[in-house]
């Protein structure tokens, strides 16, 4: 969310910004806006100024015995009635229309983000390691994920989709262990030697958690709900089934006849409906929802800071926007586990953070000894909150190239706007909006991708990195002796 006066002060800056994330045009519908709610505003404000002092005026001509004048008045307080309830509709309508705009605007790139149009102008920045040096780097033919894990038994896509459909997997034996203990891994490096501390959250929210952290509501077909209701289609239906309803009462006693007429009349049953959307939630399509809104409607310490939040969790998305992407095999799932990385700080500490929040994903990969280079997105490739993100990229031996495994974003203050999350200075009197920043550390499915292919031999034995034997109970392979 952005901060109108801002935007009124430099609109150059924030259309030069927006269009270069294919949004131009914004800034001058969004000044736009502002001055007529702003001009609805004054309206209201001086005619119910004018109001109250007719108002006062005519007491004091009636107490004249002047009714020509207290007639005269009486008639104006009527106009400005009218006048107030057009300025107020005015103000409701035309603010609604502001903030919607504002809730659907991305973030604004930092000065130093690349301008593109897409992944084509991303920078990179480094690479670690040498895939020639792993056991896939002196095969010809290296296998995919999806050979690989059902030759060793240990990956069923069809079982997965018979009883949820596509882009679902069951995993088995050792395999589902080697995720368990990625997992684990993962979570036990960022808590232990780079200070996060473990958080399980919920994996349900509502509308203003995900409104918080900017998925909704651009973006809520790439999201899964637990409840959801066609309410024109009800309405309808409703209006079917009310004469069938009625005439079925009448055969009935007068006493359960009217108890039936309280359960199933209209204020009760749109009652039910929206008792029953007010409950409804959201599955959380990363931790970063539930860790980042923490701090929601919040004033923390400027002490405090920075708080360091992971979580081991399940993620749920649609993929409604990749539809034919990556429809083979674990890369692009409905659901996955994920190690997600959440810092929040004040405005002076958050790039410092960024670079350390990325260098934290870093370590996961180094750690396992798995290829990969780390990219600045550019403009045109960055998600909706972000101010600036960098993707870690791992090598897959069966695509001969790089593949996303993490994304590493500073949202500055965009997602504590739109949460109210705010820090206190010691010794001021007023607040500041914290900054945000979110990472993976690391998707659990495409490291357990990456372990696979990386790590396989000419026989699909796989070999298991060192650091992981512990969690895998001592085990060194995967389809050979141990």
């Amino acid at each position: 969310m952005h901060d109108i006066k801002a935007i009124r002060d430099n609109p150059d800056a924030f259309e030069a910004a927006w269009s270069a994330k294919g949004r131009s045009g914004a800034a001058a519908e969004a000044v736009k806006l502002d001055a007529a709610l702003r001009a609805a505003q004054t309206a209201l404000q001086e005619a119910q100024a004018r109001r109250n002092e007719s108002s006062k005026l005519i007491g004091m001509a009636k107490a004249k015995k002047d009714e020509a004048e207290a007639a005269r008045l009486m008639a104006e307080v009527e106009h400005l009635k009218e006048v107030m309830a057009s300025a107020a509709q005015t103000e409701t309508e035309v603010g609604g229309q502001l903030r919607d705009l504002l809730a659907a605007l991305p973030n604004i790139p930092a000065p130093e983000v690349p301008k593109g149009e897409d992944e084509a102008g991303n920078v990179e920045v480094r690479r670690w390691g040498d895939p020639s040096k792993l056991p896939a780097g002196r095969l010809n033919n290296p296998k995919d994920h999806v050979d690989l894990g059902a030759a060793l038994g240990g990956m069923d896509f069809e079982a997965a989709a018979r009883m949820s459909g596509a882009r679902f997997v069951v995993l088995k034996g050792q395999i589902a262990r080697l995720e368990r203990a990625l997992g684990q891994f993962m979570l036990d490096l960022q808590t232990t030697e780079h200070g996060y501390v473990e958080i399980s959250p919920p994996l349900l929210v509502k509308d203003e958690a995900l409104f918080g952290t900017g998925q909704l509501p651009k973006f809520a077909e790439d999201l899964f709900a637990t409840t959801s209701f066609d309410l024109d289609r009800y309405d309808e239906e409703f209006t079917q089934q009310a004469t069938k309803i009625a005439s079925a009462l009448d055969s009935l006693s007068d006493e359960y006849r009217a108890s039936l007429k309280h359960l199933l009349s209209e204020d009760h049953i749109h009652r039910s409906v929206q008792n029953a959307l007010e409950r409804s939630h959201w599955l959380i399509p990363t931790a970063e929802v539930s860790l980042t809104n923490i701090v929601r409607e919040q004033i923390t310490d400027e002490a405090e800071l920075p708080l360091r939040m992971t979580a081991l969790t399940p993620s749920f998305r649609s993929e409604a926007g990749a539809s034919g992407r990556d429809t083979r095999g674990m890369i692009r799932q409905h659901q996955f586990y994920k190690v997600e990385l959440v810092s929040i700080t004040t405005p002076d500490q958050s790039e410092a953070e960024h670079e350390r929040m990325i260098g934290c994903a870093e370590a996961v990969l180094k750690a396992l000894e798995l290829p990969f280079r780390t990219v600045l997105l550019c403009t045109g490739d960055m998600g909706f909150g972000a101010r600036k993100t960098y993707d870690l990229e791992v090598w897959l031996p069966s695509q001969n190239t790089y593949r996303e495994i993490s994304s590493c974003s500073n949202c500055g203050d965009f997602q504590a706007r739109r949460m109210d999350a705010r820090f206190k200075k010691a010794g001021e009197k007023g607040t500041h909006y914290v900054h945000t920043l979110n990472g993976s550390g690391l998707a659990v499915g495409r490291t357990l991708v990456a372990v696979l292919e990386n790590y396989q031999d000419e026989t699909g034995r796989i070999t298991i990195p060192e650091v992981l034997v512990p969690y895998m109970g001592g085990v060194t392979h995967i389809g050979g002796a141990a």
